[in-house]
């Protein structure tokens, strides 16, 4: 899957993007609104990690084949 496909399909994602990242809010998500960019600064601040760190989460998200399975 690549980060198009999760732009396009917000609303459907923003489940799994919470489930995934515990810490997002329900507010963080509705500000990311399907912004990669505003997802690594979100991942960023709420677990302190670097943008190449928040990069490789977001990659290993759209490369997981369990999301594979509920792609839209």
């Amino acid at each position: 899957m690549n980060w198009d496909t999760v732009q396009e399909n917000w609303d459907q994602y923003k489940g799994e993007i919470k489930h995934r990242w515990g810490r997002l809010t329900d507010d963080d998500v509705e500000i990311i609104e399907g912004s990669h960019d505003k997802l690594v600064g979100k991942l960023r601040k709420k677990y302190g990690i670097l943008e190449d760190e928040a990069e490789m989460e977001i990659n290993d998200f759209l490369n997981d084949p369990r999301e594979e399975m509920h792609e839209v």
